[in-house]
């Protein structure tokens, strides 16, 4: 489980500015939502959000284990035991940090948030492909006493979050071998990270290289102090699926041409689906756009809309509405840390 001892940049793959938003951090880039060509992201312009250093793995001695409380035997897995000993299944899926738009809340609110100052593109859909996680945790044999399984990965933070049992036995719980039909990358989470359906992307931890099962809850740093809703007088909760939000695949602030042209964008509402989306131009009324799917939990739907725009300055909004008839509200409860905005965005954009 050691890591190459290979000499690098925080980050591994490029991040031009003409594909990728760079957080200011030298570990976080975002993707451009005007460079979203299809429903899955592309692997080379995928959102990137680390807490440490991209870790260089070797896979030939790079090893997983399973072990707890909530299990009756530890069990060892070598690289070549994912690929070759158990059936392989690919999910589309979408990831998104529960911090995205963090700078557009703080401009909502009128002050700043600690935390990686995201803008809308911690967020991205890609075709996973492993091992489901119940097939892995089966040989280690679950005690009825598990209650919890926590993936640690092997970066120098140790990043790691638990869930319950029940969404790791969840069919679409992977432990992702690959992405976009290529070999997972390194600041992707190469060898293996855990791909978790619908909730934030902090639960998708990458570079694992431990799987514990526990017989009580859990309690780390990512679920008490970070990646939890903090409101004064109240308890930390911690987060688990992401509220519905929309994207316009858009710059911020726009510049277009006169003439007819159709908007397109994303919305997303975790693990429930996105049962309708709206946009209403400057102080015009709401409209429906057409949605052009996939219609399913974790994953984002894309949705459109035709404009003959004047020339000038407008406001474009939209408000994506979940399965349940959530609505993006016009502004997010406050929260100490900035997680979880999905307030309605005025999208300004000049026409000339």
């Amino acid at each position: 489980m050691r890591a190459c001892d290979v000499p690098g940049t925080a980050v591994v793959k490029p991040t031009p500015a003409a594909l990728m938003e760079d957080a200011g951090t030298g570990l976080d880039y975002g993707t451009r939502p005007d460079r979203l060509p299809g429903l899955l992201t592309p692997n080379d312009r995928f959102f990137v959000r680390s807490h440490a250093p991209t870790p260089r793995l070797d896979p030939r001695i790079w090893t997983l284990r399973v072990e707890g409380a909530g299990v009756r035997r530890a069990v060892d897995y070598t690289y070549d035991d994912l690929w070759h000993r158990f059936p392989l299944v690919s999910v589309v899926r979408t990831l998104e940090c529960a911090g995205n738009r963090r700078a557009l809340f703080a401009a909502e609110c009128g002050r700043r948030f600690d935390g990686v100052q995201w803008g809308r593109g911690a967020i991205g859909t890609a075709e996973w492909t492993g091992v489901p996680l119940r097939d892995l945790l089966e040989p280690a044999g679950l005690t009825g006493a598990a209650v919890e399984v926590m993936p640690e990965g092997l970066d120098e933070g140790r990043a790691r979050r638990p869930m319950p049992l029940a969404k790791a036995l969840a069919p679409d719980t992977l432990l992702a071998l690959a992405m976009n039909g290529e070999i997972l990358p390194p600041d992707h989470g190469f060898p293996a990270r855990v791909v978790v359906s619908g909730w934030l992307g902090a639960a998708s931890v990458k570079w694992v290289g431990r799987i514990e099962v526990s017989d009580h809850p859990l309690h780390v740093v990512w679920n008490t102090d970070d990646y939890v809703l903090v409101t004064p007088g109240e308890t930390a909760v911690p987060i688990t699926s992401t509220p519905v939000a929309s994207l316009v695949e858009l710059p911020w602030p726009a510049r277009l041409r006169p003439g007819p042209r159709l908007v397109r964008g994303r919305a997303y509402a975790g693990e429930d689906r996105v049962a309708a989306v709206d946009y209403r131009i400057d102080d015009g009324p709401w409209r429906p756009a057409g949605l052009d799917g996939p219609d399913l939990p974790g994953v984002w739907t894309r949705w459109r809309f035709t404009w003959d725009p004047t020339p000038g300055a407008h406001v474009v909004r939209v408000r994506a509405t979940d399965e349940h008839g959530r609505s993006q509200p016009d502004a997010t409860p406050w929260n100490t840390l900035g997680y979880c905005h999905n307030s309605v965005l005025p999208h300004p954009v000049l026409v000339a």
